[in-house]
């Protein structure tokens, strides 16, 4: 596979003077671009020297010197379409190698994303399409939404490389087939509501009691294999051991046990597709921190029960709050990224995920150290975030609107969010002046990140107006924000 960028002279591939310029590709003898009408519309525009060769696109099509050239709008069979016509654009595996995640709750910030990676110039493998089925939810999008807006935003902004997409924080059987059907290949599998909080602290007898009435023919295996599995190992890491004592593995199988049932059955749903995918186990959204003596039993028993995973996702020491940067003591995460580093490697090896990893620029050196780049990070929100700032800046009015809204509606949003905002401190009728820096201050922000759903239903039309009408400025604001996101793992990706 190959793709020039380089502008045949035909009078047939010439571009308009609304065309993206970086979107125009030459590959299999066509010429592909992206073109913006005067009103903000945008069509897809191939020359090509075989009439067959858009057999799959819907469109104008006419007959020009050297072959054919169609006019098409950006339409979700087009989508489709381009992907098999350029096909580093249907997203594909990553294994080892670094990665990032750009959550676009928009489908606008695209662009943005791939000038940030062009800036850093290092081997981060992008996964532009990335959303949960939570957010899907209050954003009124769909699985195949997600996956064509990234197709378009990659294409429009001169992407060649390969391109990933993130069935993210999957939770029900169904999310896996819908997920599926639209054509994801990373299934963030996340089994949270299993996870049995209790465990952290209950007495020794009530762990036992919980451990004694997990499912043991779901998973496989019985108390007594189990505890003669586990209980008195160790796994010696590279500067240390994890000790497998009798307390700390029963504790860990009473907290994780039934998510582990659930997550495979996920696991299982998807093999039977058959599709080339890769799946990551996630705990993150949990309540407690994942000790080593978790990490090892939980990862173990995925892999006896026959799951393949090419990354895991744990609870991190600390607080990884939506939106803003990392609470709590830098020493004590850095040796917790350091041993689940190794577990990683001596189990594996796996990627670990940071998830909730926007805006937490403290702790990107540290993992990308720990892991020596077999990383992925997870960033969600801080695109549509920052994309508030444009609004800020050219309509003010409209953003105290959507300020009282996200006021208005905080206690509805906050759910199944981590957050430290007091919304009381937050003025109801900001200056103007007040209204630039909302995106500065930790509890407006936090208000605004959590409040897109209903933003986006009550205002979304005229949002989007402003983002279309100043999307270089949109661009631009995201850029130089995930510039600062990618360049410490520039060092070690791989």
């Amino acid at each position: 596979m190959s793709a020039q960028t380089d502008q045949p002279g035909s009078a047939a591939t010439t571009m308009g003077d609304r065309a993206y310029p970086e979107s125009q590709v030459s590959h299999e003898g066509g010429t592909y671009w992206l073109e913006r009408s005067a009103d903000g519309r945008k069509r897809l525009v191939a020359v090509v020297p075989e009439e067959s060769a858009l057999r799959d696109f819907t469109g104008s099509v006419e007959a020009v010197d050297g072959g054919f050239r169609l006019e098409a709008e950006t339409t979700a069979e087009n989508a489709r379409a381009l992907r098999s016509a350029l096909p580093w654009l249907t997203p594909s595996r990553f294994g080892l190698h670094t990665s990032v995640g750009f959550g676009d709750r928009l489908g606008l910030a695209t662009p943005g994303h791939v000038r940030a990676l062009k800036a850093v110039g290092a081997p981060i493998n992008p996964v532009f399409a990335q959303q949960s089925i939570r957010e899907m939810g209050r954003c009124g999008r769909t699985p195949a939404n997600v996956l064509d807006d990234a197709t378009w935003g990659a294409f429009q902004a001169g992407w060649t490389s390969s391109v990933g997409g993130d069935a993210d924080h999957l939770e029900a059987l169904e999310d896996i087939d819908n997920t599926a059907a639209a054509g994801f290949v990373f299934y963030t599998l996340d089994p949270k509501a299993e996870v049995d909080p209790e465990a952290e602290h209950a007495d020794p007898a009530t762990i036992r009691q919980k451990v004694e009435a997990l499912d043991w023919s779901g998973l496989e295996s019985d108390l007594p294999s189990f505890t003669k599995a586990y209980v008195g190992q160790r796994l010696d890491l590279e500067h240390e051991a994890v000790e497998l004592d009798e307390e700390s593995v029963l504790r860990a199988m009473a907290k994780y046990g039934p998510s582990m049932a659930h997550a495979m059955a996920m696991y299982r749903r998807l093999m039977e597709k058959d599709i080339d995918c890769e799946v990551e186990f996630a705990v993150d959204e949990t309540d407690y921190p994942t000790t080593p003596a978790e990490h090892v039993v939980v990862l173990r028993e995925l892999q006896r029960l026959g799951m393949q995973f090419v990354s895991f996702a744990p609870r991190f020491v600390g607080r990884f709050e939506k939106g803003i940067e990392y609470l709590g003591d830098l020493d004590e995460l850095q040796r917790d990224f350091a041993i689940h580093a190794q577990i990683a490697r001596a189990l594996g090896p796996y990627k670990l995920s940071l998830h909730s990893g926007s805006d937490k620029f403290s702790t990107y050196p540290l993992i990308a150290e720990a892991t020596r780049g077999v990383v992925h990070l997870k960033t969600a929100g801080t695109s549509w975030a920052e994309a508030l700032r444009v609004i800020a800046n050219h309509d003010p009015g409209l953003m105290r609107e959507v300020l009282t809204l996200a006021l208005d509606s905080f206690e509805a949003n906050r759910k199944s969010y981590h957050l430290s905002c007091d919304p009381s401190r937050i003025p109801t009728s900001p200056t103007d002046e007040e209204v630039a820096r909302l995106l500065d201050v930790i509890d407006s922000r936090q208000v605004l990140h959590v409040g897109y759903g209903a933003i986006l239903a009550e205002f979304g039309s005229r949002m989007y107006a402003v983002w279309n009408d100043h999307e270089d400025e949109l661009y631009r604001v995201i850029q130089d924000h995930f510039v600062k996101h990618l360049t410490p793992f520039a060092g070690y990706a791989q």
